[in-house]
């Protein structure tokens, strides 16, 4: 990873730059994602219907598919602009919402990964988990508290060297990796997971990242943005509760510069020969 992402280097520049980020996600987060891509400094576009997301991928910086409450229509059109990224040579990243307890979006997931080659797979430690052991198998999409960081970023290092592939595996520690480099980055507050949507607002937040950097880049500056405006929210919404953190975290997505992002980004490099 370069020294930049911990100056923040990033957020300027997707500010200054303001790329488009396509986002075929999941209409329980859609707002959020969209008013998350807002915030930080690039333009969401949120189309879905199958005869009209080829011509807006082609126009797009980066593009987000999101599993979560998937239709028949909208896996064509995940389908479709999968592979017109990959034909025009548009990073994406792959949010794999689900697959744990879903042979259906399983299967779906492999096809978009062996396919089209993501340039991020995101999904939470039970996800990852899924992706890696056609056995494993979770009830719903939160995470299964029993799987532990140095576990889940086992499987994540193996994954991401047999798929060519960064890994983002969120959770308490979030882990990125692309095969060869490891980190863990524990920003963040368990009021995240308390309000709908912060997850896909997760993988909205890399998509913007990825439209300026470098897939490892991208997913640690991602996951260090979120972490960072979550513990900022609930210093500042004190005890009024799960609503007024929602909107604090928006406000400090709008506000947070780089100096401050690399003064709080609590990350770390680790050894994949330790694992």
């Amino acid at each position: 990873m370069n020294e930049s992402v911990l100056r923040g280097a990033l957020l300027p520049e997707l500010r200054e730059k303001r790329p488009m980020i396509h986002c075929i996600t999941n209409p329980i987060s859609i707002n959020a994602c969209a008013n998350a891509i807002l915030a930080v400094g690039a333009s969401p576009m949120m189309a879905e219907h199958p005869a009209e997301v080829a011509e807006i991928v082609r126009t797009a910086g980066a593009l987000l598919l999101n599993l979560g409450n998937i239709t028949d229509v909208r896996m064509e059109s995940m389908h479709t602009a999968a592979q017109t990224a990959w034909k025009e040579k548009i990073p994406f990243i792959l949010d794999a919402v689900g697959v744990g307890c879903s042979a259906m979006r399983r299967q779906y997931a492999e096809t978009i990964i062996k396919d089209y080659a993501p340039a991020v797979i995101k999904g939470n430690y039970s996800e990852i988990h899924a992706l890696c052991r056609a056995e494993y198998h979770s009830r719903g999409v939160d995470t299964e508290l029993s799987l532990t960081v140095r576990d889940t970023a086992r499987a994540a290092v193996r994954y991401a060297q047999e798929h060519h592939t960064v890994v983002l595996a969120s959770g308490k520690t979030d882990i990125v990796t692309d095969g060869d480099q490891l980190y863990l980055i524990s920003n963040g507050t368990p009021m995240l997971a308390q309000v709908t949507g912060t997850g896909c607002m997760l993988g909205a937040l890399c998509a913007s990242y990825l439209a300026v950097g470098d897939a490892c880049d991208a997913a640690v500056t991602a996951c260090g943005m979120l972490g960072i405006c979550g513990e900022i929210s609930e210093r500042n919404c004190g005890r009024r509760g799960t609503g007024s953190f929602a909107v604090g975290l928006m406000d400090a997505l709008s506000t947070v510069d780089s100096q401050f992002f690399s003064e709080n980004i609590k990350q770390e490099e680790s050894s994949i020969e330790n694992l």
